[in-house]
Parts: C-alpha cells; sequence; structure tokens
C-alpha cells in the first residue's frame, strides 16, 4: 500500500498551469488555411508550354504568398522542371490571383507520369493594431502530376488494365494491384468481395506507373472467386466510375 502526500501549494500550481495552458489554447488562431486553390491536383500536359491554377483569399486578411513547385522530398536543393509566377505577390481580402506554371527544358521520362507537387505559402502581415498576436504561416500542398505528349489510352481507359491477386506476405494475406499503365492511380475507395464476405480497405497508397503496390488484408479469409470494386481520383480532383475486376489468389 502507497501512501501520497500533497506538496503544499502544489494543488494551486496545478490549476494555475492548467489556466495558463487554456489561455494559450485560446490565444492561437486557427490551424486552418485561409487561402484556397483553384484545383485539388494539377496535370501538367507535356505538349503545353505552361498551365494555371487560381489562388484565391476569401478571408477579410491581407496575405504575402509564396509558390514553387518541388519533389516528394519537399527540400529545396533538388532542381525541378518547372517555375511558377509570380513567386512571391500580395494578394488581398477577396481576390484572387493566377499562379502560372511554366515547364523548362528536361529529361523526364516520356513513356510514363512523373509527379511533383505545387505549393503555396500564406504569410500573414504584421498589424500594427492588435498585440500579443502570433502569427503562422501556414503552407497548401498538392500533387502535380507532368503528363508527356502521346501516351496511349486515357486515365479512366487505364483503369481496366489494372490486375489484382492475394498473395502472402510474411505469412498475411495482401492485396496487390499492378499498374501497367503510364498514369498515376490514386484510389478514393478499394472494397474487396466475394459471395460471403465483404471488407473496405482504409489505407490504399497512390500506386506509380508501371509498378504495383500492396495492401494488408486483416480478418479477410481469401477465396476463389473474389472480386474487387473501386473508384479513384481522376484529373479535376472528382472520383471516378466505379469499376470491378475480378482478384487472382496466389497464396
Amino acid at each position: 500500500m502507497y501512501a501520497f502526500t500533497q506538496r503544499p501549494g502544489s494543488l494551486r500550481h496545478g490549476l494555475l498551469s492548467c489556466a495558463l495552458f487554456g489561455a494559450l489554447l485560446a490565444w492561437l488562431p486557427s490551424s486552418h488555411g485561409a487561402l484556397t486553390l483553384s484545383g485539388t491536383r494539377v496535370v501538367f500536359d507535356g505538349d503545353k508550354r505552361s498551365t494555371a491554377i487560381t489562388v484565391s483569399n476569401p478571408s477579410p486578411d491581407t496575405f504575402a504568398v509564396q509558390a514553387w513547385v518541388n519533389t516528394a522530398a519537399d527540400d529545396q536543393s533538388t532542381a525541378v522542371p518547372f517555375i511558377a509566377s509570380p513567386p512571391l505577390f500580395r494578394i488581398n481580402a477577396g481576390k484572387d490571383q493566377q499562379v502560372q506554371i511554366h515547364g523548362l527544358p528536361n529529361s523526364l521520362p516520356k513513356d510514363r507520369e512523373s509527379l511533383f507537387f505545387f505549393n503555396v505559402q500564406e504569410i500573414p502581415q504584421a498589424s500594427s493594431t492588435k498585440s500579443n498576436t502570433l502569427s503562422i504561416a501556414l503552407r497548401s500542398r498538392i500533387k502535380l502530376f507532368y503528363r508527356p505528349k502521346g501516351l496511349p489510352s486515357t486515365t479512366q481507359e487505364s483503369l481496366k488494365s489494372l490486375s489484382w491477386s492475394v498473395r502472402s506476405v510474411n505469412g498475411t494475406p495482401h492485396l496487390q494491384v499492378s499498374n501497367p499503365s503510364p498514369y498515376f492511380v490514386s484510389f478514393i475507395t478499394v472494397e474487396l468481395q466475394d459471395g460471403r464476405q465483404k471488407v473496405e480497405l482504409k489505407h490504399t497508397p497512390m500506386v506509380a506507373p508501371m509498378s504495383s503496390q500492396q495492401f494488408a488484408l486483416e480478418g479477410f479469409k481469401p477465396t476463389p472467386g473474389m472480386q474487387v470494386n473501386f473508384s479513384t481520383i481522376n484529373d479535376y480532383g472528382g472520383f471516378s466510375t466505379p469499376l470491378t475486376l475480378p482478384v487472382a489468389v496466389d497464396l
């Protein structure tokens, strides 16, 4: 049996700490970005010299904005064949700004898409009338797909070429999708089913062109005759028409 003793003043100190923490939370601004983008992804067609995206400011505040393109590594040192223009601008309350993304000479693969990211960072202006305020620079980051000209088929038609199978990985069944197409595939829903059971996968990472991806299966016993029903994100950020394909069992 342990006996606990309370030091004099410890309760008072604890209450004071809670009060200060609550005041800090009330003082911090919302973490939601004020700026919005006209799309959730950018597709840069290889036969064009540039593409555009609109940055909007529906808030009552004015911001300085920085725009740039980088890679999945999210660093500032890796060279990319794109430049955002203007790279730095001011956007007033209720106004829009169109940002042009210009392509530069490059040696990117011509038989498949390449992945980059478009970034917009909002920088709140310091206010001379508001004291004891904390300004946080928030960033929006969306995928930018470089699509070489002359790729066969279309993104929607290429979904039919996906092949699905169940394989054992370290003794655990995994659903594997193989993508022979030149396009990235971003899933919004993936549902595996047979005549008696059904499971919707919660974590389905994007699959790159000419590669495969595996998703762990939990609580699902693979059987012959399975099918997968899936939907993907299209070029405009919407959802593709659901498609059902057979699933091979290779355990």
